[in-house]
């Protein structure tokens, strides 16, 4: 199995759904996590776990202590989501206003950076095989959009979108190639900051990047960065689980790569299968799991509900050989009932207000998260 840890990105606010920007607080009270841009929104980080089990309980931990602290600073709670669904896009909220980096956020591209998300990181130690995961996740990322679509909403109306977050977030550099080998990562990268098209090498804000402790040029891990916030550990996982069995079936199968396996004409070969994934994903972001996709190897038009099911049928043996099929049973329900985008949009159908929409998911993710603590990792921890 491979390594997994998440950075998850939450907003703060009050039980009614107001968003209230409480991350300068936070972070100087509590260890473990950091401010972003906007003090709205707070992340943290799981420490890399090759057993879901353990996952869950590093998931589920540190938003319980946070829980606990925002209770001592009044009628404060965690929100779920990914976009500011009742209101606040007028105005950046800085939760640090001496940094240079977020004053050049703020001024670029204001509050359309204002999100909430998870980043599935996975660890692949070498770095051909990194970009060879790479390229493969950024043709199927909206896969993992679809599933994980959590942000119907904007100012309190419907936008038309399921994740408006991918719909409007601004993608750093708009050109990013399919990096061939690490040595064109890195080359890339020196071109990116040289021409100020990246500010520093975490400007990279695509669907998928390499990261590691120096880069470009020590890396150690895919970051998958297109999902919503998943307020369920448990979908969250389903979903990581996907994406662990297809590297994994990748490293068996190396062949699976699209710039070699892809019908497309080898001379336009890399560039049309750029096109195809931006494409891909302002579908996925608009329609989510009914978006009709097309798919890398030939171009064949196909739903991403289906494809997700293909997929899901091709992994199975590969999870099942590496001990954690289980996990990705959950998928199956999200096919079933929808993502949370999907379920709140049919709420919206049956006459309830957003801010009621939003109230009741408020309500479920904290109830979701006691019921987790309470039967996992309570026992784990005991």
């Amino acid at each position: 199995m491979l390594s997994k840890g998440f950075e998850i990105e939450v907003y703060t606010g009050r039980p009614n759904g107001e968003v209230v920007g409480l991350s300068d607080k936070i972070v100087a009270d509590l260890d473990g996590f950091v401010r972003e841009p906007d003090n709205r929104n707070v992340e943290y980080t799981t420490a890399p776990s090759y057993r879901y089990e353990r996952s869950l309980c590093d998931l589920l931990q540190p938003r319980s202590r946070l829980r606990q602290y925002l209770t001592t600073l009044g009628d404060y709670t965690l929100i779920p989501g990914s976009t500011l669904a009742l209101g606040g896009t007028e105005a950046f909220h800085r939760s640090d206003p001496n940094n240079p980096y977020h004053t050049y956020i703020e001024q670029t591209y204001g509050t359309k950076v204002v999100t909430a998300s998870v980043h599935i990181n996975i660890g692949i130690e070498d770095p051909e095989m990194l970009m060879r995961a790479c390229r493969l996740v950024r043709l199927e990322a909206p896969l993992y959009l679809a599933l994980s679509a959590a942000s119907p909403f904007l100012n309190g109306e419907v936008t038309g979108f399921h994740s408006s977050r991918w719909a409007v977030f601004p993608k750093t550099p708009t050109q990013v190639p399919l990096f061939e080998s690490h040595g064109h990562f890195i080359q890339w990268t020196e071109e990116q900051l040289r021409l100020g098209t990246m500010q520093n090498v975490r400007h990279l804000w695509s669907s998928v990047r390499p990261n590691g402790d120096r880069r470009p040029y020590n890396l150690n891990r895919l970051e998958l960065r297109i999902c919503d916030l998943v307020s369920d550990p448990i979908a969250l996982l389903a979903i990581t689980a996907l994406l662990e069995a297809r590297l994994l079936q990748l490293m068996h199968h190396p062949d699976l790569d699209p710039l070699l396996a892809s019908d497309l004409p080898l001379a336009t070969r890399a560039t049309e299968l750029v096109e195809m994934a931006d494409a891909n994903e302002q579908a996925a972001a608009q329609a989510s799991l009914d978006a009709p996709l097309h798919h890398w190897q030939d171009g064949r038009s196909i739903l991403a509900k289906d494809w997700i099911v293909q997929l899901y049928d091709e992994v199975w043996d590969t999870a099942k050989h590496h001990g954690f099929s289980c996990f990705l049973l959950p998928l199956k329900r999200i096919l079933r009932q929808g993502n949370e985008a999907q379920q709140w949009l049919r709420e919206k159908d049956q006459g309830r207000d957003t801010a009621q929409i939003v109230q009741k998911a408020i309500l479920s993710m904290q109830a979701r998260e006691l019921e987790l603590q309470s039967e996992i990792c309570q026992p784990c921890v005991a």
